[in-house]
């Protein structure tokens, strides 16, 4: 394991701390690093699979039970909030 010595904002630390539930700042450290190698992982088979085209169309009556569903809208739905999250 390799040491680093960094400069940390308290305030922003503290803020990562509470959202990570954890308690050192190693830790904090270390899993926000972990989330972002993921986030990174993530977004990665999310390009894959989007590379896929899918007809959708009439998925509603696929489903027996609960009305079905409507996977094109939910398609579109998550594409739109992927982009909103690329942007903040």
């Amino acid at each position: 394991m390799t040491r680093f010595s960094v400069e940390v904002d308290d305030a922003v630390m503290a803020e990562a701390q509470r959202e990570l539930g954890t308690r050192s700042k190693v830790a904090t450290v270390n899993e926000a690093l972990r989330l972002a190698a993921e986030r990174s992982r993530v977004r990665e088979a999310i390009a894959a699979l989007d590379a896929v085209e899918l007809d959708l169309a009439g998925s509603e009556r696929s489903f027996r039970f609960n009305g079905g569903r409507d996977l094109d809208r939910l398609a579109e739905r998550a594409r739109l909030e992927a982009a909103e999250a690329e942007d903040s």
